[in-house]
């Protein structure tokens, strides 16, 4: 798991957008800190959480979400292998 920095979150919401996915931040009666509308490929954050729930939130959507390793930039390859990592403990 990354820290709870700014710095993660972007890095984050780059690796989604490499797959195609828009996150949006919005206000709303979410129960979690996000969601997905996965026939568009959009995900809903919370924009009332605070930085950690934001990132947690996003960080179980990707553990979720069919990644296509070959649009992965090398930039965020580290980013992949957490991922990777995190999925084979759970």
């Amino acid at each position: 798991m990354l820290p709870f920095t700014q710095s993660s979150l972007a890095k984050i919401e780059e690796f989604f957008k490499e797959q195609g996915y828009k996150v949006r931040y919005e206000k709303g009666s979410f129960r979690t800190g996000a969601c997905m509308l996965e026939t568009t490929k959009v995900v809903v954050v919370n924009k009332f959480s605070n930085l950690e729930i934001k990132i947690q939130s996003l960080w179980n959507i990707l553990l979720d979400i069919e990644i296509d390793s070959e649009t992965i930039s090398e930039k965020l390859l580290p980013l992949y292998e957490e991922v990777l990592k995190s999925k084979t403990v759970a």
